[in-house]
């Protein structure tokens, strides 16, 4: 019996990716310039196919094949392989040769997207396939890092959790997964018959994060399409079980991450976070705007650190100006779910992955986020109404 190859290298991974054959059997996947810098961690392969974007579809089995032949290397402990139509200068390596010389487009929709099932949430999801177990999925984003944004989902988790919901927690902010340190959770997730992971869980949640698979102090250096890989894998290859809803703490920013997942994951809504500032107001405007562009709701405005309580005097400070989100979310025609103070019990609490909502339930700040929460399942309940009622009724006779 062969010994097993304890240390992985990109030298290892590129010979066996040269067995695998190019488009119409011309040479092979490397040789054609079709692969992607490779990534390596914890003994996980990553790396993407540059393919042409009129040819996309097709290009699955040699996608399969590719992770087939590195998934067999010894040592290897999985593999992400990702088609990506980008061009050359967009992260990727030398495009495949007689390229179409015109400007990359989105991946094509499937041709005919089955027809929703009557309880399906919102016409918004036709064509995006759903996980199964769980009712409806939340993104919670922000156009900027630094607003608050994961407190705020974890919280708002904790929050629907309270208020009687079944509830799981998505770490989608794989650059810097932050679930693992604001809900305590420690260790690696364990697998089912080694191929579906099973979620990690606290304070009743269950959650799954790439901060569980790799070092807190490993730096995630990728690209686009390995980004979205590892984000598809984490949400579609984990045992859920049955969930009322999924809230996805997503990337900062309107990157191809946050676009990419609004275009493939059918989203029941996404709540925007942002602090009272113009600035942080501007960035947020772009947040809601890259999720109306692809046609999924707009649930509301979260204004965080809205203002501050002087613990000694209980005088009312609004450091970065009051009220800016609340105006704003008029302004676009969006709901305002609700302002949370810049409070130091809530930071605390979480750096010591204890949050509020849980640490605290009886607190003013606890109640705020249960509000929070229900204001939010509340705009997804109406969102369900609306799409439900436009989608037509067919009736065989």
């Amino acid at each position: 019996m062969p010994a097993v190859q304890e240390n992985v290298t990109k030298e290892i991974v590129i010979e066996r990716l040269k067995t695998v054959n190019g488009p119409d059997f011309t040479g092979n996947i490397v040789d054609l310039g079709m692969v992607s810098e490779i990534f390596i961690a914890d003994a996980k392969v990553f790396f993407s196919i540059t393919v042409p974007a009129a040819r996309a579809q097709e290009m699955e089995p040699l996608r399969a094949a590719a992770e087939r032949v590195v998934k067999a290397i010894p040592g290897v402990a999985g593999a992400v392989v990702a088609l990506t139509a980008e061009k050359k200068g967009g992260g990727m390596e030398a495009p495949v040769p007689q390229r179409p010389a015109t400007r990359p487009v989105p991946p094509a929709a499937p041709a005919a997207a089955p027809r929703p099932a009557p309880h399906a949430p919102a016409s918004h999801s036709q064509g995006r396939r759903g996980v199964p177990g769980i009712e409806a999925i939340i993104a919670v984003a922000s156009g900027k890092g630094g607003v608050g944004k994961s407190t705020t989902a974890v919280n708002i988790a904790l929050g629907l959790a309270a208020n009687g919901l079944r509830v799981g927690v998505l770490d989608a902010d794989i650059y810097g997964p932050s679930m693992p340190r604001l809900l305590n959770i420690h260790g690696r997730p364990q697998t089912v018959d080694g191929k579906v992971l099973k979620p990690m869980e606290n304070y009743g949640l269950k959650v799954m994060s790439m901060g569980f698979l790799v070092d807190e102090e490993t730096p995630m250096i990728w690209r686009g399409p390995m980004v979205m890989s590892a984000l598809t894998q984490m949400l579609r290859e984990v045992e859920w079980g049955p969930l009322d809803v999924l809230v996805v703490d997503m990337p900062p920013g309107t990157g191809d991450a946050q676009l990419t997942m609004a275009q493939q994951v059918p989203l029941a809504g996404a709540v925007i976070v942002s602090t009272p500032q113009d600035l942080a107001l501007i960035d947020a405007r772009k947040g809601l705007n890259m999720f109306r562009k692809v046609d999924v709701p707009v649930l509301g405005i979260v204004e965080n650190m809205s203002y501050f309580l002087a613990p000694d005097t209980g005088k009312r400070y609004d450091i970065f100006g009051h009220g800016g989100a609340r105006r704003e979310a008029e302004r676009l025609g969006v709901s305002f779910l609700g302002e949370v103070p810049l409070e130091m019990g809530i930071r605390e609490s979480s750096d010591a992955g204890t949050p509020v909502v849980v640490s605290k339930p009886d607190s003013a700040e606890a109640k705020i986020y249960r509000d929070i929460a229900a204001n939010v399942w509340g705009r997804v309940k109406e969102e369900r109404g609306v799409a439900e009622a436009a989608v037509p009724s067919i009736v065989f006779e």
